[in-house]
């Protein structure tokens, strides 16, 4: 739904249509204004069609330590604690794929890291074995044999995984195993499973819950299927103490310790890693003392509250639980300036507050997911004196429409005019209506950058003070500029950032040709291109059906909504099916998503040619040459793959020899409620925050619990 109000950050928010406030997360107060004690963020979640978020382990972390244990419907159950600054790791126990299995860790990790890049849940493992370490590696998470078995088919379909096997044939892997009875000690289980490794099965320390706390035993192998288990455990008879080992009963809460390599990605460093088993168990780690707990996975961040592991559809869940007024701590520094006014951050407060109310359990286990498709939640470490206080002055406050509360969504800039719902999602939300914003706030302090044309004939951006006046100018009165600086970047748009190509560097002395000067691309202002008809292909293609053949010539802004934004795009002459007007960002963007909708398309390969006796012909492409005339009067075909037009002012336009497609627009994000620079504007003037947001949610009210 949101996204920081950053520009340097580049979140792009996104909305979901309106979810109804669950009953079952909020509790009317005395005052029927919604509470929520505790809320549930979603870290990684398998949600089919709303939200993926995946990863094959999670590792946890703090400086006071860690309790770990169970949550049922009595409540948590505490088995062990963690020590300070130790991380452990957390996997489901579920049939997986194992690779290979090798004494040389080098081996084995490259495997691993095959499996990363092919975008397979990996792990590597060590396992005393045949007097010795052998290092394995496992992928998936699978819900059954007959997925695993599929999994395996198309490993041993990848050539290059096959090359690095070195002729070990990958087999299923899954969590049928033996198990010895309870044993008085972790060593003890430790010493048991190093003497049954040492026959040549694989064995592991588990830990149960005990009357009087931990109790471990060792389980041993991985079958698939009860014929497999049968095998093992007639293998497992000639091993000491086999006759000892019945098969584990995988229905009741256990944990199987491995030790994983994969952080640490060295032969003889290793975490514990704690399999748990895909049914109801739920993992509860609690933090041991004030200090927050850390997720690697996400970052590295910490966070207050405790966490829930669980397998959910068939893949690790993890779920932080904190007190709801304190997640809010983070979402406000995360989706706001902390140096912004305070009035500004209280209205983002209650605007986060009212927007987490309004979707109950959105998530089914949660009630939010950590990113921008909720709000943006990034933990402990951003937290700031000044948006903790702005929760804190609002707390409990919410913003109500007829007595519910409204569903919140707002963006970074709203590029002047901020959205109508119709704009945007199709749908008519009466406080959620088109209303002027002061947004040009977001261009203070910003540089300017000079569209230049280089030696070479590439068209691109620099930035003001990497340049020099020479004093000199073309004949069509162009100025001439200078480089100052060797290994100046030239790029695409008129912004630094990772996604924004650089299409040449040139050095100290080297002269270029001014077009044009505009202010940085920001979130209030912005341009994107000028993409080729072959890029946008590809990008539109990427995410419509049916899709589009042949070369794409033109396109256009064939419908806009009450604000202005578009909310239809033909191509060639033909409506584009759209799944919303939203979805145009993400459709007509190369490389990322277009900042709004509130634009206007340049086709730069269009030029209208004034013929002899007022006869106009209109080029669009490059299939039809054209012919310019030169002093001597003789006509040559024009190559080059930009060609200059001087209009009647004097002002110059870069036209491509083909179709090519440029977008310059207003606003960053749907644009649909407050806008966050508009917030910053209103409260710069001396409004409060009431104020704010009254003024971008019309005819609602602020109520407290």
């Amino acid at each position: 739904m949101t996204f920081k109000a950053s520009w340097k950050r580049l979140s792009l928010s996104i909305a979901a249509l309106l979810v109804l406030v669950s009953t079952l997360s909020v509790q009317p107060s005395r005052a029927a204004v919604p509470a929520l004690d505790t809320i549930r963020v979603a870290m990684f979640l398998q949600l089919p069609g709303k939200y993926e978020s995946l990863t094959a382990a999670a590792t946890l972390q703090s400086a006071g330590g860690i309790k770990i244990g169970t949550r049922g419907p009595a409540g948590t159950s505490e088995w062990f604690t963690v020590e300070a600054n130790r991380s452990v790791r957390f996997a489901v126990d579920d049939y997986k794929v194992k690779l290979i299995e090798t004494a040389n860790f080098a081996n084995a990790w490259s495997v691993y890291q095959h499996v990363q890049s092919a975008r397979g849940m990996g792990y590597i493992s060590s396992v005393s074995k045949n007097g010795g370490t052998l290092y394995q590696v496992f992928e998936g998470t699978y819900g059954s044999a007959q997925e695993s078995a599929a999994a395996l088919g198309r490993w041993n379909a990848d050539a290059k995984l096959t090359g690095l096997l070195g002729g070990f044939k990958p087999a299923q892997h899954g969590p049928l195993r033996l198990e010895s009875p309870a044993l008085e000690s972790k060593a003890a289980a430790q010493t048991l499973a190093a003497s049954i490794g040492g026959a040549g099965l694989d064995a592991y320390v588990a830990v149960r819950a005990g009357a009087k706390g931990a109790v471990y035993s060792v389980m041993v192998g991985g079958a698939s299927t009860a014929d497999e288990l049968k095998t093992l455990q007639a293998a497992a008879a000639k091993a000491p103490s086999g006759a000892s080992l019945k098969p584990a009963d995988t229905a009741s809460p256990y944990l199987l310790i491995r030790a994983d390599h994969g952080v640490s990605g060295k032969a003889d460093s290793a975490l514990e890693l704690y399999a748990f088993p895909a049914g109801d168990m739920k993992v509860w780690a609690a933090p041991g003392g004030a200090q927050p707990i850390g997720l690697t996975e996400r970052s590295n961040r910490t966070y207050r509250g405790s966490f829930e592991l669980s397998a959910f559809n068939g893949k690790l869940a993890v779920i932080n639980e904190l007190p709801f007024e304190q997640y809010l701590y983070s979402v406000v520094a995360v989706e706001m300036y902390t140096s912004w006014p305070i009035e500004a951050l209280k209205a983002q407060a209650v605007a986060a507050r009212s927007y987490a109310l309004n979707k109950g359990f959105g998530f089914q286990i949660a009630h939010v997911v950590d990113t921008t498709l909720s709000q943006a939640y990034y933990g402990t470490g951003v937290e700031k004196s000044s948006s903790t206080e702005a929760v804190e002055a609002t707390k409990g406050e919410v913003a109500l429409y007829n007595g519910k509360v409204i569903e919140t969504v707002y963006s970074s800039n709203g590029g002047g005019m901020t959205a109508d719902a119709r704009d945007v999602w199709k749908n008519e939300i009466p406080y959620l209506q088109s209303v002027p914003s002061p947004d040009s706030s977001a261009e203070a302090g910003l540089q300017s950058w000079y569209r230049v044309v280089l030696p070479s004939g590439l068209v691109g951006y620099v930035r003001e003070d990497l340049v020099k006046d020479t004093g000199q100018k073309t004949a069509a009165g162009s100025r001439i500029l200078e480089m100052t600086t060797d290994g100046t970047n030239i790029r695409r748009h008129p912004a630094i950032q990772d996604a924004i190509p650089v299409i040449a560097q040139v050095q100290r002395g080297s002269r270029v040709i001014e077009l044009e000067k505009v202010i940085q691309s920001n979130p209030m202002n912005w341009v994107r291109g000028p993409f080729t008809g072959d890029e946008l292909l590809k990008a539109i293609n990427a995410r419509v059906n049916p899709k589009l053949t042949g070369t794409v010539t033109s396109v256009e802004v064939s419908a806009r909504g009450i604000s202005g934004r578009a909310t239809e795009m033909s191509v060639n002459g033909t409506k584009v099916v759209l799944s919303s007007p939203d979805s145009i960002r993400s459709t007509f963007g190369v490389g990322e998503s277009l900042p709004s909708t509130l634009f206007n398309v340049e086709e730069t390969g269009k030029v209208v040619v004034q013929g002899a006796g007022g006869a106009q012909s209109t080029k669009t492409d490059g299939q039809r040459p054209l012919y310019v005339m030169g002093a001597d009067g003789k006509s040559t075909s024009y190559t080059q793959n930009y060609m200059y037009v001087l209009d009647g002012d004097g002002d110059i336009r870069a036209a491509t020899k083909d179709p090519a497609f440029s977008f310059a627009g207003t606003g960053f994000g749907h644009g649909v409620g407050m806008s966050q620079y508009g917030a910053l504007s209103l409260a710069q003037q001396g409004y409060d925050y009431q104020y704010i947001l009254k003024y971008y949610y019309k005819g609602i009210t602020i109520a407290k619990e």
